[in-house]
């Protein structure tokens, strides 16, 4: 430090706590499970927070508001920085499109009050709304294409059954779940968690009831094809790996994994 420099501030658990809004059983909890362990003690070995300990903690806190689990924001802070620049990135533009959405879903409800009130018509679902709640990927070139592969098939009727009776708001959840899936994938993989981690494996297992309540029941056979053809089919993979480069890759060997565990005799 500099001759005469100021002395850098110091603050008490109790006065972080007045400062952040965080309690203080939390921030002992993250100095306990060493997520934000204090720098400093004072003589009587009472916690001391230094100004790096609160932007340790703002990080904390702005990972954990993106929904990162508690037990996983630990790798994520102490991943490279160019690692944890990408994956935020990759949540700005998730929230970007969140708030798209959201914009869309509250032009929707106001048109539905507004049909309801007698003031106008109530328009029905199209492509274009789909395409707007899918972040502008739309399903009309696919139609004929999955149709001929698996029309026939009993997952193909149970998913067309399904979404024929979705609603705008239906759409928004499902692309809501899909990228919270998106958005656990792509922090585990930043944080170099192998895919066959526990975590991970939590993910593809979150990521086949995702399928199976949303279109149809997916057995682990069906989720390996699935993941198979992610990395197989150039469309899949680059619309998978727009989250983060090779996404697509990871993603997949964590859904295989996960159906092999499936399957194996127990």
């Amino acid at each position: 430090m500099p001759l005469n420099a100021p002395e850098q501030p110091r603050w008490t658990v109790g006065e972080v706590a007045a400062l952040t809004g965080v309690s203080v059983r939390l921030l002992h909890h993250y100095d306990a499970i060493g997520l934000l362990r204090p720098a400093e003690r004072s003589d009587g070995n009472y916690r001391l927070y230094t100004p790096d300990d609160l932007t340790r903690l703002r990080r904390v806190l702005t990972w954990r508001a993106l929904g990162v689990p508690l037990a996983q924001v630990a790798g994520v802070l102490n991943a490279p920085p160019d690692l944890e620049r990408e994956t935020l990135h990759a949540h700005a533009a998730r929230l970007r499109d969140d708030l798209r959405r959201t914009r869309h879903t509250l032009r929707q409800v106001q048109a539905r009050l507004d049909a309801l009130n007698g003031r106008a018509e109530e328009s029905s679902m199209n492509n274009e709304d789909i395409r707007a709640a899918f972040g502008g990927f739309d399903p009309a070139p696919y139609e004929a294409e999955v149709k001929e592969r698996w029309g026939d098939t009993d997952a193909y009727r149970q998913s067309a059954a399904r979404t024929a009776r979705y609603t705008r708001a239906d759409w928004e959840r499902i692309r809501a779940e899909m990228d919270g899936l998106t958005a656990d994938y792509v922090a585990l993989m930043a944080a170099g968690v192998p895919a066959t981690d526990p975590r991970v494996q939590g993910v593809a297992a979150r990521h086949r009831a995702h399928i199976s309540g949303a279109y149809y029941d997916a057995s682990p056979a069906m989720m390996r094809g699935l993941a198979q053809m992610w990395v197989a089919d150039d469309r899949f993979r680059s619309s998978i790996d727009r989250a983060r480069p090779g996404l697509a890759d990871y993603q997949s060997y964590a859904v295989t994994a996960w159906a092999d565990a499936q399957e194996r005799p127990s």
